[in-house]
């Protein structure tokens, strides 16, 4: 019976191509990481809130102060309102339903960026079209945008995309007729969110694949970067 060494199996494994997803990515197993330190990290910010609730005023967006406290686009999307638990609960069971379907099609890297594009564009919809002193927190916007790249990566699946059309008609809805919802943020993070999607999603097979997906998402990252400076400008 042969033997090989250690050193020659893992040079061996190398060689192995890695399986990969629908959409490029490589196939991972177990738990999405991504979706769970999300959740997480939505939590623990909840949590400091309410040990030190002079955070929340750190962290909510407001139009006016947007180019002089920048952060406040991407923190506002973590924290939620501290007199309803409902509100982060329902955000959270949505980043976790939209995440399971997302993350192991697109891959952690892809998935993550689809988040933070989603989170800003969120952001730009509230410095477009709320009050100037307006004050917005929650991770609405973001889940727009993974809900709307659901309809992107599901486009050829015509059950999946009637149920999921009737809870983006009664969300939709919601954002006109419940007051205290960002309707503008939901607006914003949907359709940044569903062109993030697409440029991941769309881009056919080929050697080169990976390459033009991230190329494609960072030419949008610096568009809706663009479109927040101008839009914080224009707002004072």
């Amino acid at each position: 019976m042969g033997v090989q060494c250690v050193e020659c199996v893992h040079e061996a494994n190398k060689k192995i191509p890695s399986q990969r997803t629908e959409f490029g990515a490589r196939a991972r197993q177990g738990v999405p990481i991504i979706t769970y330190s999300l959740i997480a990290v939505n939590v623990l910010a909840y949590i400091l809130q309410w040990v030190v609730p002079a955070a929340t005023g750190y962290m909510y967006l407001v139009p006016m102060w947007a180019d002089s406290e920048p952060w406040r686009l991407i923190t506002s999307a973590f924290a939620h309102s501290r007199g309803s638990i409902f509100h982060l609960a329902m955000n959270m069971y949505g980043i976790y339903l939209c995440g399971v379907f997302l993350e192991p099609r697109l891959g952690r890297a892809r998935f993550s960026w689809l988040y933070l594009l989603s989170t800003l564009g969120g952001s730009l919809g509230i410095l477009l079209l709320s009050p100037p002193l307006s004050a917005t927190l929650g991770a609405s916007g973001a889940l727009a945008g993974l809900f709307l790249s659901l309809f992107v990566v599901f486009r050829t699946n015509k059950q999946v995309l009637r149920q999921m059309a009737i809870v983006l008609v009664l969300n939709v809805v919601l954002g006109f007729v419940v007051s205290g919802i960002s309707w503008q943020g939901h607006l914003g993070g949907a359709v940044v969110g569903a062109l993030a999607a697409a440029c991941i999603v769309l881009v056919p097979r080929n050697p080169q694949r990976t390459k033009i997906q991230f190329s494609l998402l960072g030419v949008l990252t610096i568009v809706v970067a663009v479109a927040i400076y101008l839009a914080a400008v224009a707002v004072k």
